[in-house]
C-alpha cells in the first residue's frame, strides 16, 4: 500500500487565493480515481526554502491533500503532476509516495 501525498499552493506568486475550483476540481479526480482521499486544508502548512536566485526565503501556505492506493503507477502521477503544475501555475509542486503498512 502507498500513500500519496500532494502539496500545493494557496496563492499564486502575487499572493492571490487560487479559485476554490482548482481544489473542487482535483478533489473530485482523485476521489473518483482512488475512492476518497484526506485534505489537510483548516489550517495550512507553512512552507519556506531558500530562492538561489533571488537570494531570500520564499513562504508558501500549502495544503496537503494525500490518497491511499495499492499500486503506485508513476507514470500517471507524473502526468498528473504536470497537469497541477499548469493548473496552479507552478514552476515545480511537491508530490511524495511511501509504502505503508496498514495495522
Amino acid at each position: 500500500m502507498y500513500l500519496v501525498q500532494l502539496l500545493l499552493p494557496l496563492y499564486d506568486n502575487e499572493n492571490r487565493p487560487f479559485p476554490g475550483a482548482h481544489y473542487r476540481t482535483l478533489r473530485e479526480e482523485l476521489t473518483a480515481r482512488f475512492g476518497g482521499l484526506t485534505a489537510y486544508s483548516r489550517a495550512p502548512a507553512l512552507g519556506l526554502w531558500q530562492d538561489e536566485e533571488q537570494g531570500q526565503v520564499v513562504r508558501d501556505d500549502v495544503v496537503v491533500y494525500e490518497v491511499m492506493t495499492g499500486e503506485l503507477d508513476r507514470d500517471w502521477w507524473r502526468d498528473y503532476r504536470k497537469t497541477l503544475k499548469t493548473r496552479f501555475r507552478q514552476d515545480d509542486l511537491l508530490m511524495r509516495a511511501q509504502q505503508v503498512e496498514v495495522l
